[in-house]
This record gives C-alpha cells, structure tokens and sequence, in this order.
C-alpha cells in the first residue's frame, strides 16, 4: 500500500502580524501533525523538528492537506532548502474543491455536511494559545493545539477517505442545503 501523509500545521504569528499573505514565510510553525497510513500514527512536530517533518513529507508516496500547498509549505519552506512542492508528491483537496465549484470552502463546511462533525476550534485560538504559551510557558498550551491540530489532521483524512470512497463529498451550498459535489480521488 501507498504511504499517504496527511499534514496540517499551527503557525506562531498570524497575517497581521508578518504583514501579509504574501510573508507567510516568516509566521512561523507552532506545531505540525502528520498521520501516515504506512504507520498508522499520528506524530506530532515542534519548531525545531522541521527537517524531520520535511523528511517524512519527502518521503511520502502522497502527501494530502486543505491548503497545504497555497499556505502550509510557504510557511514551512523558510525550515528547509529543497522545494517542497518539487519534492513531494501532493494532493490538495481545496485546490480541487476550487477548481471544481469556482470557489473555495472552508474544510469546516465540507466535513460539517459530509461527515457530521465540525472543527473543535481555529487558527485565531491556536495563535491565542501560542501567544500565551510564550508569555508563560504552560506545556498544557501547546497540548491544546497539538490537539487541535491533530484533530485537523483527522477532518482532512476522513473527509479524503470518504471521497475516495464514494466519489463526492458534500458542502452547504447558499441557499444552506446539502449538495454532493463529485470527486475523483484516488
């Protein structure tokens, strides 16, 4: 069986505070998680186990994320020389979702509709917990988003998982009712 990474990360700073979009290099990384199905773990990453999650990610057969190729690599690409995008194989669930629909949804309103379950938290209250963390260095902080982060890590890969599955996820469309939007995942 292929090795499929699924990949989320935490960031230290927010948009505001590097000074846009644009600078996504220097927001920093909080926490990684990767889930690997070749292990059948989760593993957890801190700032300064970068090249070990670079390494994992590299070796991956697919590497599968919401976003992780127009936000996540930019962020982590500041911890590495090799180009991710050129060393790893990818699958973005949100570039697809884009290119199918002509616009983007949030991995909350797919698994919310497709799986029945919602995000625990978000970005601003990972960057809360990490600013707090600094302030005072309360370990349980960082728990709190590794946790968070995982809990992503898991949305991503069941809602991957049922994609591949059945050939659709679902999504609320404007007028808030359920629509199955064709896939064709692998």
């Amino acid at each position: 069986m292929p090795n499929i990474v699924y990949f989320d990360l935490e960031t230290q700073r927010s948009f505001g505070e590097v000074g846009g979009f644009n600078q996504k290099h220097k927001m920093g990384v909080s926490v990684a998680v990767t889930y690997s199905t070749g292990s059948g773990e989760y593993r957890i990453y801190q700032e300064n186990e970068m090249q070990a999650l670079v390494d994992e990610l590299t070796r991956a057969d697919l590497v599968v994320g919401y976003n992780h190729i127009g936000f996540d690599y930019g962020v982590l690409q500041s911890y590495t020389v090799f180009d991710l995008l050129e060393t790893t194989t990818n699958f973005d669930m949100l570039v697809d979702v884009e290119q199918r629909l002509g616009h983007r949804l949030k991995l909350d309103a797919i698994a919310s509709a497709t799986l029945g379950v919602g995000k625990t938290a978000d970005g601003i209250l990972a960057l809360k917990w990490w600013a707090e963390y600094k302030r005072n260095g309360d370990k349980e902080l960082l728990l709190k988003i590794a946790e968070y982060c995982c809990y992503d890590v898991k949305v991503t890969k069941m809602v991957h998982e049922y994609g591949v599955a059945n050939g659709h996820i679902k999504y609320e469309d404007r007028n808030q009712k359920i629509v199955e939007l064709p896939v064709q995942w692998q």
